[in-house]
């Protein structure tokens, strides 16, 4: 039976959660409702003059190509990343999880990429890719394939989404190999002695065990391709060529601090808070109870 636990004082409590509170306000509450109310404005480049317009921002937003386009490429640009990072951590987990050597530095090694900065992992990805002095574009030429993702948009959103992908890999192979381990021994020896190879055991009943930490890491890796790769898009390709890479949360930013579009740039970042709400209430009242820890 659990223990209740009692505190001597009514005002203990509220000091211990206290200091969350004010973390919840400061960086999370004050700065939504100033987003919240910018996206009501339209203020000049000069910030002179501003006027309230209620929901306009937000119905040239649904009318505006360049931001519908966006939407779509972020959603292609999410599944893209969630699908590749997601079937490699797969893949490696189910490898560590067979490994008797060498498992704890295969480990580590498959761990460092999640430690590395979003910037730097884009910087990473820059340098090989670099049409000038990269090693692939080196490659690629024996082959005849002219390499440069400065012109070509597609070659561009290829590029972002690897080094996104390779930085999410780390993370989901935690949880994969995790989900493994918690499996009885037991059962994929009962599959063996019946005949069962190693992809059969893994289809009919690794995979299965493991669909309910699939779910969750589907969650938080379409949570994290659309509001965490502002970094690496940033510092590989900085929207372009021709907008190719711009995503929701880098619109937010060029339309903010480049086109000094305040109000619509607010209203962009109160519909990413949306989508982000939205993405959480699934994870927790759909996924997160049938997660097997």
């Amino acid at each position: 039976m659990l223990k209740r636990v009692h505190f001597p004082t009514s005002l203990l409590p509220y000091l211990l959660v206290a200091p969350q509170i004010a973390i919840t306000l400061i960086f999370f509450i004050w700065p939504a409702s100033q987003a919240l109310y910018q996206s009501f404005l339209v203020e000049d480049a000069f910030g002179l003059s501003t006027e309230f317009v209620w929901f306009e921002n937000y119905a040239y937003l649904m009318t505006d190509d360049q931001y519908l386009n966006a939407f779509g490429r972020t959603i292609f640009f999410s599944a893209a990343v969630a699908f590749i990072s997601m079937s490699m951590a797969l893949v490696l987990a189910g490898f560590a999880d067979r490994i008797i050597r060498g498992a704890t530095t295969y480990r580590t090694l498959l761990i460092w990429p999640y430690a590395v900065a979003p910037v730097l992992a884009g910087a990473l990805w820059l340098f090989m890719f670099n049409p000038t002095i990269g090693i692939f574009p080196y490659l690629l030429d024996f082959v005849d394939y002219n390499w440069n993702h400065y012109l070509n948009g597609g070659e561009a959103m290829f590029l972002v989404i690897m080094a996104a992908a390779w930085k999410q890999i780390a993370y989901n192979f935690l949880f994969y190999l995790a989900a493994m381990q918690a499996i009885p021994r037991s059962i994929t020896e009962a599959a063996a002695i019946d005949g069962a190879g190693p992809i059969r055991r893994f289809v009919t009943i690794i995979f299965p065990l493991i669909s309910p930490t699939t779910f969750f890491l589907l969650v938080i890796n379409a949570v994290y391709a659309f509001f965490e790769t502002f970094g690496i898009i940033h510092a590989v390709t900085q929207g372009g060529p021709f907008g190719s890479t711009t995503t929701l949360v880098y619109k937010v930013f060029s339309d903010g601090f480049i086109g000094l579009d305040l109000g619509g740039s607010a209203a962009q970042s109160v519909i990413l808070m949306i989508l982000v709400i939205a993405m959480t209430v699934v994870q927790f009242r759909f996924v997160e109870k049938r997660v097997q820890y």
